[in-house]
């Protein structure tokens, strides 16, 4: 009778991929059925397959990052929302976010935690997951700031010659947002360093990443996106949080050489 029920031993109930699909199918069954959808049914897909790996490779509190940046994302998509409707700046879909929305944002994080699975090195390994928290840290940054300042940005500048443009302009840039950025990269570093994925010097480097990032996005926005179709805007965050994880990266080996 006893070995009927060998499935069932603690080694296989708190395997981390077993938690990983029983916790994320549990948050994808209520999020099917709430009312307000934060994600298209494709979305809500490929944002499962996304937590399972999450967690599977780094555990509750990788996780736990991941999960602060949707949140705090989306609760910030719908800041001013009726005012961005009204203007024809709000976010597509009333912000519910489909697969590329969701690979957009956190394909730059799931290569590094992909590397934290393949690379066994613990100096490596520390690096990987500067990444992987620079790269939400930026697509917070960037989330945050395009959104707070389309809704208050009371002077908004075009990021090539500093000329004022209208609220949602592709590369513009307000104060209001600028600083709404800056908060949000520290506060998701902050949640990271206090579950131990990255050390207090980290905070910085992903604060610093994410604004040196989100700004070249700015740029980008402003002088490329709009000359090719296949720069999309989903293309550019892809760009935009692997620019925020090299940068990190970098900052903590110049720091390291340097010191």
């Amino acid at each position: 009778m006893s070995n009927s029920f060998t499935w069932l031993s603690p080694t296989i109930l708190f395997n981390p991929w077993i938690i990983a699909i029983a916790l994320n199918s549990f948050l994808a069954a209520i999020a099917w059925f709430a009312p307000k959808k934060l994600l298209t049914p494709a979305g809500l897909l490929h944002a499962w397959f996304l937590g399972v790996t999450i967690w599977g490779i780094l555990g509750w509190q990788g996780y736990l990052v991941v999960m602060f940046y949707f949140l705090v994302g989306s609760s910030a998509t719908r800041i001013g929302w009726e005012q961005k409707v009204a203007q024809g700046i709000a976010e597509k879909r009333s912000g519910a976010r489909g697969p590329e929305n969701v690979w957009g944002s956190a394909l730059a994080g799931t290569i590094c935690a992909l590397g934290v699975l393949i690379f066994p090195d613990p100096q490596l390994r520390a690096l990987l997951l500067l990444g992987y928290t620079a790269s939400l840290s930026t697509k917070l940054s960037d989330t945050c700031a395009s959104e707070v300042g389309k809704a208050y940005g009371q002077r908004t500048y075009l990021i090539t010659t500093w000329q004022a443009v209208p609220r949602g302009t592709e590369g513009a840039v307000s104060l209001e947002g600028t600083l709404a950025g800056v908060v949000a990269s520290i506060a998701i570093a902050l949640i990271a360093w206090a579950v131990g994925l990255i050390d207090g010097l980290g905070i910085i480097w992903c604060a610093i990443a994410a604004l040196i990032a989100t700004n070249l996005e700015s740029l980008i926005g402003a002088t490329l996106q709009t000359k090719f179709d296949w720069l999309t805007n989903e293309v550019v965050n892809i760009i935009n949080t692997v620019i925020g994880a090299i940068a990190a990266i970098l900052l903590a080996l110049i720091w390291h050489w340097a010191t």
